[in-house]
């Protein structure tokens, strides 16, 4: 089919039904567009054979002599050439893409059917033939109707030619009505042909884009995957951080702690120490396992906001022998997703009182605003100095107030303490949970 781009043939040019080389094979849809073409090359074969057998039989049918003549040996054996050309060279070369071979048909193709329908009328029936199988070796729309019209113009010179040789005198308007002939077949070949190239070009063009398509939505898919990924490895960084590395952290000073008192003789004070290390290790543990579960925290697992907030106000406490009041409001209905996020901010806003304030009081409050849970962690301990970089922590903490649709505020003045403040929306959805909008 002339014009269709599936194909790369092994010597240059683009063959219109030929399979497609293994190089444009390189995934699942080209697999099945090399199927489609073989499927169409194998109706090519029917076809090819069936006008053929008709051509051979209409020959013999429509001599009137018997044995056949010399004309009708003559027609007969134009068939068998052109089968012959057709299963050693034409359809091999629609097979490999070989446009010396399919070039090198089109050409026996022409003189084969030009020659026999010269040598009898009988031989004109493979004009049938002809027409067809230009379309389908033709390399592209010009190819095509060039090949129709030699073609064409070739059969009627044989013809005419034949009539004179065997003694005939066809007058002009015998050539008149064989040039009529042969244009309205050359016309109708003509239609039908371009006709079936815009089909074939149509399809290539819609297959051409669904593969682009495909490797378009391939693409982007991996990209989300990646995004996800990245999204996935922050999300585990800033739990371990907000969990395991505060935990671990407490284990560190806590077991300095418990040494200092053993080397100054004071082994009641050093085995409370060691107890709050095995309880620190037991809550990491806890958090751990919450973690590889991929459940919310582990302090929310048997307790309300309220008491899980009250338990780690008395660790802190009983950790450093910081002085921490809870002071806590009904928050009503507040979600999942925004008890993970407050319960995480006071915990890492606790730890950069332990590692930074030195500070003596720490106010923890919760409290209900307009529609949303407000907490506030206030310490009196040295304050910010200008210019202070957040670490990460902190930002991690704005991640998730942000992630949530909350607010979040850090201020304070050297020696005058520190306020860290967020207020969450009720009700809100975050990426650490399964609230309820």
């Amino acid at each position: 089919m002339a014009g269709a781009r599936g194909a790369q043939p092994v010597t240059g040019g683009t063959p219109g039904w030929f399979l497609p080389g293994a190089e444009e094979r390189p995934d699942d849809s080209g697999a099945e567009r090399t199927e489609f073409w073989r499927r169409a090359l194998a109706g090519w074969d029917v076809a090819f054979y069936v006008l053929l057998a008709i051509s051979a039989v209409s020959i013999v049918t429509v001599a009137d002599t018997f044995p056949p003549d010399g004309a009708t040996w003559a027609a007969l054996g134009g068939l068998t050439v052109l089968l012959a050309a057709y299963v050693l060279v034409g359809r091999r070369g629609a097979q490999r893409g070989d446009l010396r071979l399919t070039r090198a048909y089109l050409v026996v193709l022409v003189l084969v059917v030009s020659l026999c329908s010269g040598v009898s009328t009988i031989g004109s029936i493979l004009l049938f033939v002809g027409f067809s199988q230009v379309w389908f070796f033709a390399a592209s729309l010009r190819e095509g109707v060039v090949a129709s019209v030699v073609l064409a113009v070739a059969s009627c010179v044989t013809i005419a030619g034949g009539a004179f040789a065997s003694g005939e005198r066809p007058t002009t308007g015998d050539l008149v009505v064989l040039a009529a002939q042969m244009s309205v077949g050359l016309i109708f070949s003509l239609a039908l042909g371009m006709w079936i190239t815009r089909v074939a070009e149509r399809s290539e063009e819609r297959a051409e884009l669904l593969e682009r398509l495909e490797a378009t939505q391939a693409a982007l898919a991996a990209s989300h995957h990646a995004a996800g990924v990245v999204a996935e490895r922050e999300r585990m960084a800033q739990e371990i951080h907000d969990t395991l590395a505060q935990g671990f952290t407490s284990v560190v000073m806590l077991a300095q702690t418990a040494q200092a008192q053993i080397e100054v003789g004071r082994p009641e004070q050093a085995a409370d120490r060691l107890a709050q290390i095995e309880q620190v290790a037991r809550d990491n543990l806890a958090e751990a396992r919450a973690l590889v579960a991929a459940f919310g925290p582990a302090a929310l697992a048997d307790a309300t906001l309220a008491e899980a907030l009250v338990r780690l106000g008395e660790r802190f406490r009983a950790e450093t022998g910081v002085q921490v009041e809870v002071v806590l409001a009904d928050v009503g209905d507040a979600s999942r997703d925004t008890e993970v996020v407050l319960l995480r901010a006071a915990q890492e806003a606790l730890a950069n009182v332990r590692k930074h304030a030195g500070a003596r009081r720490v106010l923890l409050r919760l409290q209900r605003e307009d529609g949303a849970v407000a907490l506030e962690v206030l310490d009196d301990g040295q304050g910010l100095a200008p210019g202070t970089a957040e670490g990460v922590g902190l930002r991690g903490m704005r991640d998730r107030v942000a992630a949530g649709g909350g607010t979040l505020d850090v201020a304070g003045e050297p020696g005058r303490g520190t306020r860290v403040r967020l207020a969450m929306p009720l009700g809100t959805r975050t990426r650490d949970g399964d609230g309820t909008a």
